[in-house]
């Protein structure tokens, strides 16, 4: 019988703060893998360091809660291990755009078949408040003593221009749009990233729920709108690279980059950009180890003085001169 919703729920308690936009984010993975009906052992979290690292004691899978920033080169390097599951990694804007920025980079370079989710409030939650790399440029959120002096990162663009070639954004109080987003993220062959938009209600009194509902102080109830829009609903967005065309993928990258410059009056949610024309690392591998899908790492057979005991005779073939 596959799993249901409940299955992918764990006794663990939950301290994050109420209000906090990363309860939807968390109900949307496990509403996620439940309507996948995927089976618990086939599907695998990997946190990094925040409030949003102890997704992992919260879904009902194989988790690891790994290191400040590192949480990549360990999900990369489960996917690579055992291809048959699925491997989803997430993390904060914090963890995940400052320290863990090089790894982030070098991910979009390998293409390895996985979904990275970052929860981007705009704040290290966690630490109390301090401003993270997504923080606009003289924002002032209630802990920083003056507003924010550095610039801040844009994570679509950085994935888009790093290669990774799924691209999205979701909103947190938007469960049904954003359950769509991560289910077509985790199934994308290759490297997915989906940002979502998660309000703090403790740490970041400016982007708040209701500021992105366009409820701004002094502002009269006729001249409101949703910040938040939908890139599907626009008929002239395709996000998806349809054939391996230099000239088309430079194209549907302008076309990202240029959305997802968008900010403050009109914040846009959807896919971004979507290429399945480049190879993913698992087909890179096959190049040089034909028989990798079929006897993976993780499916080899160790004996017991710890030794591989893999047929390796393809690979020496295949370097012989």
């Amino acid at each position: 019988m596959a799993p249901n919703l409940a299955d992918y729920k764990t006794d663990v308690h939950n301290d994050w703060c109420p209000g906090c936009g990363d309860f939807g984010i968390l109900n949307t993975i496990r509403m996620s893998l439940a309507e996948m009906g995927l089976e618990r052992h086939n599907a695998a979290i990997f946190s990094g360091i925040g409030c949003s690292g102890k997704t992992a004691h919260f879904v009902n899978v194989t988790g690891i809660h790994t290191l400040h920033g590192r949480v990549l080169p360990f999900a990369q390097g489960a996917a690579l291990a055992n291809p048959a599951i699925r491997v989803i990694a997430v993390g904060g804007d914090g963890d995940g755009l400052g320290i863990g920025a090089g790894h982030f980079v070098a991910a979009g370079r390998r293409n390895v078949n996985m979904a990275y989710i970052i929860f981007d409030n705009g704040v290290y939650g966690l630490t109390k408040g301090q401003a993270s790399p997504t923080l606009k440029l003289g924002t002032k959120t209630k802990s920083l003593a003056a507003p924010n002096v550095n610039y801040n990162v844009n994570p679509l663009g950085l994935a888009v221009t790093s290669g990774f070639t799924f691209v999205a954004r979701g909103y947190s109080y938007d469960v049904a749009h954003l359950k769509d987003l991560l289910k077509a993220a985790i199934t994308h062959k290759g490297l997915a990233f989906v940002d979502v938009l998660s309000p703090c209600p403790t740490y970041n009194d400016v982007n708040t729920r209701d500021w992105y509902a366009g409820n701004d102080p002094g502002t009269e109830q006729k001249e409101r709108h949703a910040r938040i829009y939908k890139l599907e609903k626009d008929s002239d967005y395709d996000p998806v690279v349809h054939f391996s065309d230099p000239k088309e993928i430079n194209t549907k990258i302008s076309q990202a980059l240029a959305k997802s410059l968008e900010w403050d009056s009109r914040i846009p949610i959807g896919v971004f950009y979507k290429n399945e024309t480049i190879t993913p690392y698992s087909g890179r591998i096959m190049d040089t180890i034909p028989n990798y899908l079929e006897n993976p790492p993780a499916a080899q057979r160790i004996d017991h003085k710890a030794h591989s005991t893999s047929e390796i005779s393809p690979l020496v073939d295949s370097l012989r001169v």
